[in-house]
């Protein structure tokens, strides 16, 4: 397959840009010619840092749909181009049908967004029929208007789990953002009081959570990725209001540190309760309380068989290469009813399927 194009209009750290590195560097692994584009150069960015780290091209676009239609009709036109939320689906969709170029979307969140970024939201599902779409989970492909298909986020699962600190640390890795529930991390910090707290993620809440609930919770603010950092910690706790499939969740469990979750999302078909996690119903602050004691007071037996299950779960379900393959059929089949010559031939992969 020639060039694949990914596109994703970022400005920082994210979910959106853990799983377009791991799709790039799974692509390559796969012998496809893959390169990120970023719709605007908006600053100094960690992904592009990864990205230059596993060898994989990335260009600066002025942002625009001009540009990227340039881009696309260009002596570089890409075979597809596979965008990511909602502005880089919006912009890349109509530049795409305009150039004839193959186009799929991911959609990425769980929330319903606030504000003018509904009406985005609404338009980038109410026009993604000009195009191929990819859910990461069965709720966001729910709300999906011309329906999909199901690819569950994937991530590397490292041959071997970190050695682990003995220390009970209890973490949230995410945006401070009224969806992902920083505040509510912050309120069970108090409820379950023992372990120790920390807070990975930058945005708009961080400066306020942390004038408040400094003495609670240690907050590290963001970072380019969390790897060198589930060592240190015992338990990732999700106290989010609404999700989709958290790249964090599956990074977590892959290097071997269970999660304790409300039930939002593709959660519950992740976290098995007393498993390989702890699953409570969303909101209930007191049952995550109870399940974040009931792990502080387990002994190291426990806490393994914990551990083992959960890296389990995402070696057998979530690991990049049958994410990455799954992706590919669907390039395939796209290309393929476009009359373009298809690299992927092998059996269409189980995780690849309509609604």
């Amino acid at each position: 397959m020639s060039e694949v194009c990914l596109l994703l209009d970022s400005s920082g750290p994210g979910g959106i840009e853990s799983h377009v590195a791991e799709l790039a560097a799974g692509l390559r692994a796969a012998g496809d010619a893959v390169r990120v584009l970023f719709l605007r150069n908006h600053g100094p960015h960690p992904l592009r840092a990864r990205l230059d780290a596993e060898g994989i091209g990335w260009e600066n676009l002025p942002g625009g749909l001009l540009p990227l239609m340039r881009r696309l009709s260009g002596p570089k036109r890409p075979a597809l181009l596979h965008t990511h939320g909602y502005k880089a689906n919006l912009l890349g969709r109509l530049a795409a049908l305009l150039t004839r170029v193959p186009a799929v979307a991911t959609y990425h969140a769980g929330e319903r967004p606030p504000g003018m970024l509904a009406w985005y939201d609404r338009a980038d599902r109410w026009t993604s029929f000009a195009g191929e779409r990819i859910a990461v989970s069965r709720p966001i492909l729910a709300r999906l208007p011309f329906g999909g298909r199901l690819v569950p986020n994937f991530v590397a699962v490292p041959p071997r789990p970190p050695a682990r600190s003995a220390r009970n640390v209890v973490a949230f890795v995410g945006r401070m953002s009224m969806e992902k529930g920083p505040d509510l991390f912050c309120v069970l910090a108090s409820a379950a009081a023992g372990p120790e707290y920390v807070a990975f993620g930058g945005g708009q809440m961080l400066d306020a959570l942390r004038a408040v609930h400094g003495s609670n919770v240690t907050f590290h603010g963001p970072r380019a990725g969390m790897d060198g950092a589930w060592s240190d910690i015992g338990l990732l706790a999700v106290t989010s209001r609404a999700e989709g499939l958290p790249l964090a969740v599956l990074e977590a469990m892959a290097n071997g540190v269970p999660v304790a979750s409300f039930a939002v999302g593709a959660l519950p078909e992740v976290i098995e309760d007393g498993v390989n996690g702890f699953l409570v119903p969303a909101g209930d602050l007191e049952a995550l309380a109870e399940r974040i004691n009931r792990w502080q007071a387990m002994d190291s037996a426990g806490r393994a068989a914990l551990s083992v299950a959960a890296r389990a779960t995402v070696s057998a379900r979530f690991g990049r290469e049958a994410g990455v393959d799954a992706i590919r059929a669907c390039y395939a089949r796209l290309r393929g009813r476009r009359g373009d010559r298809v690299a992927v031939t092998a059996a269409e992969p189980a995780l690849c399927r309509p609604s």
